[in-house]
């Protein structure tokens, strides 16, 4: 599933293409995805695309009259196309520009989501209202982790990756992220301190900003605005490598389900 930097990387490569640019005509060729396609969005033909914003793993399509929340869910990528190939039977929205580019939306397992909140505050939407601050803001730090880990006897891992304590921490990035600071993923969220937690912090931001500079994890269904893979994933240091030598001390690195998900560590270098 592409995780924040995924999202952020096709928010950067799409914005130049569509943010102050009017859309001459839209089609949606499958009109539900994980929920049923917003009607608005067919109707957008003529409008300006004022920004293109992101809030956790949502792509905010701002406009003057509302914003369209769209959401790449397992599978979805943008592709911008000057002269576009026929549709294959999982491109299910295109817009076009004004400027004869085409925007397309794939998605092949059509879990992604193209909802609407009129107005101009996206952020009252159901789907936004209950979120977390932004990793990457400066609202996000050890602090606020330590405050919000008070009493939590969940794993550490399973709290930073739930959004409504910070957005789009997804599996990846957390697994690497409590390796950098050095902290078991096992361990009770209440039971990390507040200085464990100003290291947590500090990794968060910098893994998350090191995948975003090479473009995100080399998921297999996962493409930047210009088609592209993500390479991120040739710097993995743990996730992925259960049984192959810690980086940093050369013993086996172990593996188990934490939340549902795979999770890798060093039983030597995290505590």
């Amino acid at each position: 599933m592409p995780e924040l930097p995924e999202v952020e990387t096709t928010r950067r490569g799409l914005a130049p293409l569509v943010e102050g640019r009017t859309i001459e005509r839209v089609e949606v060729r499958f009109p539900m995805l994980r929920w049923p396609v917003a009607d608005e969005v067919s109707s957008l033909a003529g409008r300006e695309v004022v920004a293109l914003e992101r809030r956790a793993k949502w792509l905010l399509w701002r406009f003057e009259h509302g914003t369209l929340l769209w959401h790449l869910g397992m599978s979805g990528s943008f592709r911008g196309w000057d002269r576009p190939p026929p549709p294959g039977p999982h491109d299910h929205i295109d817009l076009a520009i004004r400027d004869g580019r085409t925007i397309r939306y794939t998605d092949p397992r059509r879990f992604g989501a193209a909802l609407w909140q009129p107005g101009d505050d996206p952020f009252v939407h159901p789907r936004l209202a209950a979120l977390g601050p932004e990793p990457l803001s400066e609202e996000f730090d050890g602090d606020c982790l330590w405050r919000a880990s008070r009493g939590r006897r969940g794993a550490v891992k399973t709290f930073i990756m739930d959004n409504a304590v910070v957005v789009g921490v997804g599996n990846i990035y957390a697994t690497e992220a409590l390796f950098d600071a050095g902290i078991h993923p096992k361990r009770a969220a209440g039971r990390v301190g507040r200085a464990r937690y100003a290291r947590l912090a500090a990794t968060i931001r910098a893994t998350l900003d090191r995948a975003i500079e090479v473009g995100g994890t080399s998921l297999r269904d996962f493409t930047v605005g210009d088609g592209t893979p993500g390479y991120f994933g040739q710097e993995l240091q743990v996730y992925g490598k259960a049984g192959e030598p810690c980086p940093t001390c050369g013993r086996a690195l172990k593996s188990a389900l934490v939340g549902q998900r795979t999770t890798v560590w060093c039983a030597s270098c995290q505590r």
